[in-house]
């Protein structure tokens, strides 16, 4: 049994700021723990613009704080994303936050990510994996 709290992951190496500036992640949940998926809180910061497309990961995504703007990219459809809605990336959209306030979301990933990754040019994580 695991049990964790992101107050402590605070600081650490689960406690990710992307180059961006646009967000960070308390990465709760990892590939290391070999679950079959990782958790993940995280913040993407007010009147910022974040572009992402998860190539090699399907990523589900529920608000619990704030209100932001998500596009799907390949179709133009905007969302408006408030505390208790759900968004789920299962066929790899590219898509992107604007979020009006600070949002706070709670992430799940499959394939579950390292704690290393960080957006790529084309905003993709990368495909890491852990030793076994």
């Amino acid at each position: 049994m695991i049990v964790r709290s992101f107050k402590e992951l605070e600081g650490t190496d689960r406690h990710v700021k992307a180059a961006s500036g646009t967000w960070e992640s308390k990465r709760i949940v990892l590939a290391k723990e070999r679950v079959g998926f990782s958790l993940h809180e995280t913040v993407l910061y007010a009147g910022t613009e974040t572009s992402m497309w998860y190539a090699n990961h399907i990523e589900a995504v529920v608000c619990v704080e704030g209100e932001a703007e998500l596009t799907n990219e390949e179709t133009g459809e905007k969302h408006w994303i408030t505390p208790g809605t759900m968004y789920l990336l299962n066929g790899h959209e590219k898509h992107t936050m604007r979020p009006k306030t600070d949002f706070r979301c709670l992430c799940v990933f499959n394939p579950p990510v390292t704690g290393r990754e960080d957006h790529d040019e084309n905003g993709v994580y990368p495909l890491l994996t852990e030793e076994a």
